[in-house]
C-alpha cells in the first residue's frame, strides 16, 4: 500500500521537471501545457471520492487492482505520444487510475491496522513513503527528462505499478464489500469533476480572452451553475452522497479542509511555475532543476515526519 501511495505521490511531481521539454516536444501552446497538469489533478480530486464509495462497495481490492492496472496503461499511452491531445487524455486516465487506487489502499491500510502502536506506525510509514515519493519525483523528473527523454517521466509509473501490482495480489488478502447502503452518487461525481474543470478552463484562458469578456464570463458562469448542482444534489440525493454536508459544519474538518486547498493550490502552481522559470529564464537543464527542488522537496519529507509524530503527541483541539 506504501508503494501505491508513492507512485501517487511521485507522478504528481515527477512530470513538472519535464514540462518545458514536453511542451517544445509535442508542440503545446502556453495554455495547453498547464492541462498536462490539470487533466491529471482534475480527474484525480474530481473523483476521488466515488472511487471510495465504489470500493466500498466493490471490495478494496478488487478497485485497487483495477486503479494500477489503468494507471499502468495510461502511462504507457502517455510516454507514447505523439500529439498533446493524446498526452492530455492519458493524463486524465491516470487521474482516473489514481481516484480508484489511492482511496482503496487507504482504507486497506486503515483495516489492516485498526489501532494501537501498530496502526501509528503504519500511518507513519505511509506517511514518509508519500513523501518521498514527491522527493524522489522531482530529482528523478530531472535525470530522466535531460538522460533518457520527457517520454521516461510517464514511463518510470510501469515497473512501479508492476510491482505493487505483484505485491497486492500475493500479500493482500481478498476483503469483503461493505454493506450495501445504496448505489453511489454517479452524477455528483460529474457535477463536481465538470464543474471544476471548466473553472479552470475559464482561468487560465484569460490570456486570450479578457475577464470581462462574453467567453469568459459565460464559461465561468456555467462553472459556477455545475457547482451549485453539485451541492444541491449532495442535499438531496436519495443516493449514497459524496460529501456528508453536515460534516463542514464540524471546525475542524472545515479548518483541516480550507487548510489543504490553500496549501495544495499554493504547493502545486509553484512546482509548475518554478520548474518553466527556473528552465526558461535561468536557462537551467533538467537534471539541474531537479536538484534545486531538493531543499523544497526534503523539507516536505522532514515535516511530514514530525506532523506525524507531532498528530500523535498533541491531542486536537475542541471542534
Amino acid at each position: 500500500m506504501s508503494v501505491v501511495q508513492f507512485m501517487v505521490s511521485l507522478d504528481l511531481t515527477v512530470v513538472n521537471v519535464g514540462l518545458a521539454r514536453i511542451g517544445s516536444g509535442l508542440g503545446f501552446s502556453e495554455v495547453g501545457l498547464t492541462w498536462v497538469i490539470h487533466a491529471y489533478a482534475l480527474t484525480f480530486g474530481g473523483l476521488l471520492l466515488l472511487g471510495g464509495k465504489i470500493a466500498d462497495l466493490f471490495g478494496h481490492k478488487r478497485v485497487m487492482l483495477f486503479g494500477l492496472g489503468l494507471f499502468g496503461i495510461a502511462s504507457l499511452v502517455g510516454g507514447l505520444a505523439q500529439a498533446p491531445g493524446q498526452l492530455v487524455a492519458a493524463r486524465a486516465a491516470q487521474g482516473v487510475g489514481a481516484a480508484a487506487l489511492a482511496p482503496a489502499a487507504l482504507a486497506l491500510l486503515a483495516s489492516t491496522f485498526p489501532g494501537g502502536k501498530e496502526r501509528v506506525k503504519a500511518f507513519g510509514i505511509w506517511s514518509a513513503v508519500n513523501a518521498a515519493g514527491g522527493a524522489v519525483g522531482v530529482l528523478a523528473g530531472g535525470l530522466l527528462t535531460q538522460y533518457a527523454g520527457w517520454q521516461w517521466v510517464m514511463y518510470i509509473n510501469l515497473p512501479i505499478a508492476a510491482l505493487a501490482l505483484a505485491l497486492a495480489w500475493r500479500g493482500i488478502a481478498k476483503d469483503r464489500p461493505a454493506a450495501r447502503r445504496g448505489r453511489p452518487d454517479v452524477l455528483g461525481a460529474v457535477l463536481a469533476t465538470a464543474g471544476a474543470a471548466l473553472l479552470v478552463f475559464g482561468v487560465v484562458r484569460t490570456e486570450q480572452h479578457p475577464w470581462t469578456s462574453a467567453t469568459t464570463l459565460t464559461t465561468l458562469a456555467i462553472a459556477v451553475v455545475l457547482l451549485v448542482a453539485f451541492v444541491q444534489v449532495e442535499r438531496t440525493t436519495k443516493r449514497d452522497p459524496l460529501i456528508r454536508l453536515g460534516l463542514l459544519a464540524n471546525r475542524s474538518v472545515a479548518g483541516a479542509n480550507l487548510f489543504t486547498l490553500l496549501f495544495g493550490g499554493a504547493m502545486a502552481s509553484a512546482l509548475y511555475f518554478v520548474s518553466l522559470y527556473l528552465q526558461r529564464v535561468l536557462d537551467s537543464s533538467p537534471a539541474r532543476t531537479g536538484v534545486e527542488f531538493l531543499p523544497f522537496a526534503l523539507g516536505i519529507v522532514v515535516g511530514s515526519t514530525l506532523a506525524v509524530k507531532l498528530g500523535y503527541k498533541f491531542a486536537p483541539g475542541p471542534s
